[in-house]
């Protein structure tokens, strides 16, 4: 009987081991798609800056 209590509970303890990996990769990704997502807005503002620039600098 404690034979399947204890595999029963590393079960639950490898699953829940899982589970924290997935949550940490999908962290891991919100953060890098939030990086990217900075980085596009980055190159945006950038770009319409130089736009900008152009319009003013046109005689």
């Amino acid at each position: 009987m404690s034979v399947v209590a204890l595999t029963m509970s590393t079960d639950t303890l490898t699953m829940s081991a899982v589970t924290l990996t997935m949550s940490a990769v999908t962290l891991t990704m919100s953060a890098v798609t939030l990086t990217m997502s900075t980085d596009t807005l980055t190159m945006s503002t950038v770009t319409l800056a130089m736009l900008m620039k152009q319009l003013v600098c046109t005689p």
